[in-house]
């Protein structure tokens, strides 16, 4: 436990420093953990001050008399992490908790409910930040607009609205109210930097963090992929930014998301979407293990957020921002503070998740993230195909002169060459003509009427063909 505090609250100790540790006897040391002039303390603030005092102060504390085996915290965490691991309720929890203080009278001053458990330990987590969001997705209540009331682009409250009461008036009857203070939609943020600090802070993960640099194997081994490490596009990125790349603690970071209906029920259309990062600095065998994930954020539903999605990554990439710069950091393998940088490097996903984070549409005849206007496709019926993939294949590759055996067009031999990629200025350049508004209040396009067709319409039957 007092491992666990001093990494939690960045205290840097001295190795022969007494610790609230059993022995090998089975025997507590006589004399507890507390402040002395050789403990170095990194920045305390005085409620972090307060809280370090407090957390140590129940590490300490034994769970009963006669105890040897727990203190009153590492029980609490004990059972926390069973619960966690095994998906217990809140219900359950505290029908446990009060049958062990039934069970073991001599237990004191023991949290009795899942509530005050969680008081208890909470300052050893890292929280998350509630952020209130436009219900038509327009705008977050955060930075500038953290005082807002109303939204500025649709004009809808951001509190929930509520059915009024009757009055004597008729009038006022069925009217719909604010109720100020329940946000009509929240996200949940957990902020990043606290994190990656948060992983430095362990000696061992810290060293885990370097592996990329220090564990590689040799130049003829590099030339296979068993680490992101070995991509081309790592070693592109560090050419470029070769400031970033000499620090081998810099991270480099993958964002993964995706849509689900936490409720498990097919009948319910429901639309939670989670934000994840993953640290590709972890050994291979770690980086894609769930405890290394890092949530970032929960998009709330009842629908997907579509191409506003990028109103609920703005937390995200002012954070990016600031760590492109760095931020000043403790590592607890060398013992030294240093400058915590880290990038965004690739994304993870579906197709129709990539069009929603990068804003490109995956649709339609110029659907390929790559050719762009230059996609080959080709209506057939109501359909859009893609043929002429073939190009891609080297000039001299037999397949290109099998037209037949393709769905393609007539038949043909592919004889032309794969459009160039194109390049990070090109597509900013594209972009800076998009004005995108975000938000659903848009007016939604007309039904058009069974049995009435305009100009327009006819005009499309032409050209289609149908």
């Amino acid at each position: 436990m007092g491992g666990l505090l001093r990494s939690a609250f960045s205290v840097n100790v001295p190795p022969n420093f007494p610790t609230f540790e059993a022995r090998e006897d089975g025997e507590w040391y006589e004399e507890p953990v507390s402040y002395d002039t050789d403990v170095q303390y990194d920045d305390f603030t005085i409620e972090e001050d307060a809280t370090y005092k407090k957390l140590l102060q129940a590490s300490e504390e034994k769970l009963y008399e006669g105890c040897i085996n727990f203190s009153k915290l590492s029980f609490l965490l004990h059972l926390f992490h069973l619960k966690c691991m095994h998906h217990w309720s809140i219900e359950s929890f505290n029908m446990l908790l009060k049958l062990i203080l039934d069970a073991f009278p001599q237990i004191l001053d023991f949290p009795s409910s899942y509530y005050y458990s969680k008081k208890m330990i909470k300052d050893l987590g890292l929280g998350y930040e509630k952020i209130d969001a436009c219900p038509n997705d327009c705008m977050l209540y955060w930075g500038e607009f953290l005082e807002k009331d109303k939204c500025h682009v649709c004009g809808k409250s951001r509190w929930k609205t509520t059915k009024g009461k009757k009055s004597d008036d008729v009038s006022d009857q069925g009217t719909n109210t604010c109720k100020k203070g329940v946000p009509a939609k929240v996200m949940r943020y957990f902020p990043l930097i606290p994190r990656l600090k948060r992983i430095y802070m362990s000696s061992e993960t810290a060293e885990n963090m370097r592996w990329h640099d220090t564990e590689r194997l040799g130049e003829d081994d590099k030339k296979i992929l068993r680490h992101p490490s070995d991509a081309i596009a790592w070693k592109a990125f560090d050419e470029r930014y070769t400031d970033f790349a000499l620090d081998p603690r810099s991270v480099r970071l993958g964002l993964a998301s995706d849509g689900f209906n936490p409720y498990r029920l097919m009948n319910t259309t429901y639309s939670t979407w989670p934000v994840v990062l993953i640290p590709y600095n972890l050994p291979p065998w770690l980086c894609m293990k769930p405890s290394s994930f890092i949530l970032s954020t929960l998009i709330p539903g009842k629908a997907s957020p579509g191409n506003d999605i990028g109103v609920y990554l703005q937390p995200l990439v002012h954070e990016l921002k600031l760590l492109w710069g760095g931020v000043e950091a403790f590592d607890a393998f060398d013992g030294v503070k240093f400058n915590l940088r880290a990038a965004l490097l690739w994304t993870i996903n579906d197709f129709p998740s990539y069009a929603m984070l990068s804003g490109l549409s995956t649709k339609g005849y110029n659907a390929c993230p790559i050719c762009m206007d230059s996609t080959p496709s080709d209506r057939f019926g109501n359909k859009i195909c893609y043929c002429s993939y073939r190009k891609w294949l080297p000039a001299d590759h037999p397949y290109r002169r099998q037209g037949v055996k393709f769905c393609e067009k007539f038949g043909t031999n592919e004889l032309g060459e794969a459009p160039s990629r194109p390049s990070g200025t090109d597509i900013l350049r594209q972009q800076e003509k998009v004005e995108y508004v975000y938000g659903k209040s848009k007016a939604p396009p007309k039904k058009r009427q069974r049995g009435h067709t305009d100009n327009n319409d006819v005009q499309d039957e032409i050209v289609f063909g149908t």
